[in-house]
């Protein structure tokens, strides 16, 4: 039986394996999973005081390269507490079940050392995933700062803002290609990839000539950074068993929202005291450090041939991400370069419309399609999809107009109105990281159903905050919102990953991350229009002539306010305040879909395959 994972080289030369197991999947669309011969399979969630089954095949022995072997049995909940036939050998261990069982009284010893010894080979690879991922998300904030710079260089202010938007379109649009990609022909190939793409895109980004090659050369990071996120997230999930699982992802999520922050004050700093090509070049030694700890140290085990030669659905590639580019570009600029109702707004959405019908078509005969149908067939993963869609739309409130009302409404400066959102970065990773206590007790969808219903009252109470207020008012709401939704997202996505096996969690992950990515999009469209709706008509009735009629506007004539009366100053700022608290109103509407889809479509108990289960490379 072949058993398929991921082997890391220690810096000491010894290798040890991923999580190990090898699960089959019943039909299509089924939801559920049944174990090999050998390996127990999970039925669910486990609840309060239920005793998990341990399946005897034990911890396979050290394997003769030095590394830990694979284990050979996994919690099986619900089910009494029996002995299962002896587990197969890890990926790197030669160790069988019982027959290479530890004397009494040393297991548990044998058992700490494998899992040291694997820990820290691991830990090269856990550095290459959190510069990876830095990478990623630090590049779709940094810019922000420097534009000035950037436009004084190179000029081009009307099309300035595609420098975010083609970089996020291209993360967008192929995250379900990367994923596919992952699981057919493996992660490191695509991670590898993908570094190398981001890397030349950097290099190129700081050579840019003018605006419009600037902005082609963001779209080639993009393209790079699709992959080093879907990628990086399945081989966390690959590399951890479901116990552990909330460790990493915690590390990556601190990562991430670190980075993000982060973003802004790094941009301006090279753009003011070096120059703005530092930006991109500054990428390059982190992105070489992590492609040599990638290319060193992950190992993926040489797959069985198959019988038939993998068929990369090239069509399907193409349409998705033809109709994910022309989506996010009426969302992106729609209401802003044009009107919502405009010819090119009603052009991209119908053609986008279009395109989507016949990606339908194409998939449903592709022999292997880029969005197969079952991951919106099975509940879970469905469930998951847009539980994270409806999370990505609210986080638009916070990411998006809070710092605005920070410095519109309380008068803070840049750096302070960027501490008053950073707080929710603090207790975010922390909420994470302690998830799986809560999890494991209540199961993942009633932790993310708690986590998001605090979310909701969160939302509810930014409307509450007086005027103008102090700034530690709604730092302390972004304080509680960040616990709130880290206890909402990580147990999702671990709960997921948890459910498909190694040959479709590239395909699972990819999914999720591509609809909070699209959620993210359409918030912006949706809650800029609010914004705007909202001043706009505040302001027609405004007793003062001559005042700004949209969100920008009115935060640019807040900035100089001695060229407005103390009179028009207030009205601005108490328009401001109305027009984020129906933003912040509008994201808790988001919040209580993302429970009604949890309450109606998730299931009450996530299918979870045996820890670290994985699928064959053929996909039974």
């Amino acid at each position: 039986m072949h058993r398929e994972g991921i082997t890391v080289d220690g810096a000491d030369g010894t290798k040890a394996a991923g999580t190990a197991g090898s699960a089959e999947r019943t039909p299509a669309g089924s939801g559920a999973d049944t174990a090999e011969t050998g390996e127990a399979s999970g039925t669910g969630d486990i609840p309060s005081g239920r005793k998990a089954t341990v399946a005897k095949g034990g911890a396979g022995g050290a394997g003769v390269s030095g590394g830990a072997g694979g284990a050979g049995g996994a919690a099986a909940p619900d089910t009494p507490d029996t002995s299962g036939p002896s587990g197969p050998s890890g990926p790197s261990g030669t160790g069988n079940g019982a027959a290479d069982a530890p004397a009494p009284g040393a297991g548990a010893e044998d058992d700490a050392v494998a899992a040291a010894r694997a820990d820290r080979a691991r830990r090269p690879v856990v550095a290459a995933l959190m510069l990876g991922m830095g990478l990623a998300a630090i590049d779709g904030t940094v810019v922000a700062t420097a534009v000035p710079q950037i436009v004084g260089d190179l000029g081009g202010f009307a099309v300035f803002s595609w420098l975010f938007s083609g970089y996020l379109l291209a993360v967008t649009v192929t995250l379900p290609v990367y994923g596919k990609l992952s699981d057919t022909f493996g992660r490191k190939p695509v991670l590898v990839a993908g570094i190398i793409l981001f890397l030349a895109g950097s290099l190129l980004c700081a050579t840019a000539w003018n605006m419009a090659a600037l902005i082609a050369f963001r779209v080639v990071q993009g393209l790079g950074g699709g992959a080093l996120q879907g990628t990086v997230q399945t081989i966390a999930a690959d590399l951890y068993p479901l116990k552990e699982r909330p460790r990493i992802q915690a590390k990556l999520s601190t990562v991430w929202a670190t980075s993000s922050v982060a973003g802004p004050a790094l941009g301006g700093l090279l753009a003011t005291y070096a120059d703005w090509r530092w930006i991109f070049l500054v990428n390059l030694p982190v992105g070489a450090v992590a492609l040599w700890l990638v290319v060193r140290h992950l190992h993926e085990p040489a797959r069985p041939r198959p019988a038939t030669r993998p068929r990369v659905d090239w069509a399907g590639a193409l349409t998705v991400f033809a109709t994910g580019a022309l989506l996010l570009t009426a969302l992106v600029q729609g209401g802003v370069a044009w009107p919502w109702l405009s010819a090119p707004s009603l052009t991209l959405l119908g053609a986008s419309g279009a395109l989507a019908a016949l990606t339908v078509v194409i998939e449903r005969r592709a022999a292997e399609p880029v969005i197969p149908g079952w991951v919106w067939r099975r509940r879970p993963i469905a469930s998951v999809n847009l539980a994270l869609g409806a999370m990505g739309l609210l986080m638009v409130a916070p990411t998006v107009f809070l710092p605005t009302y920070a410095q519109s409404v309380l008068g803070l400066g840049p750096i302070a109105a960027g501490l008053v959102l950073s707080v929710m970065t603090l207790s975010w990773p922390v909420a994470a990281a302690l998830s799986d206590r809560v999890y494991n007790r209540v199961g993942f969808r009633n932790t993310a159903i708690t986590g998001m219903s605090a979310a909701l009252l969160v939302l509810l109470a930014f409307p509450l905050l007086p005027f103008p207020g102090a700034a530690w008012q709604p730092a302390l709401l972004m304080l509680l919102l960040g616990a709130a939704l880290g206890l909402f997202q990580l147990p999702l996505i671990v709960g997921v990953q948890s459910t498909v096996g190694w040959s479709e969690r590239g395909t699972t992950t990819a999914s999720v991350l591509f609809c909070r990515q699209v959620g993210q999009s359409l918030g912006a469209a949706l809650f800029g229009a609010v914004a705007n709706a909202t001043l706009a008509s505040r302001l027609a009735g405004a007793p003062m002539p001559g005042l700004p009629g949209d969100l920008d506007g009115v935060s640019r004539a807040l900035q100089s306010p001695a060229a407005l009366s103390s009179a028009a100053t207030d009205y601005l700022r108490r328009a401001v305040a109305t027009a984020t608290d129906h933003v912040f109103v509008g994201a808790a509407g988001a919040a209580v879909l993302a429970l009604l889809v949890l309450l109606v479509m998730a299931p009450r108990r996530f299918p979870v395959l045996d820890d670290g289960a994985r699928g064959r490379p053929d996909g039974t």
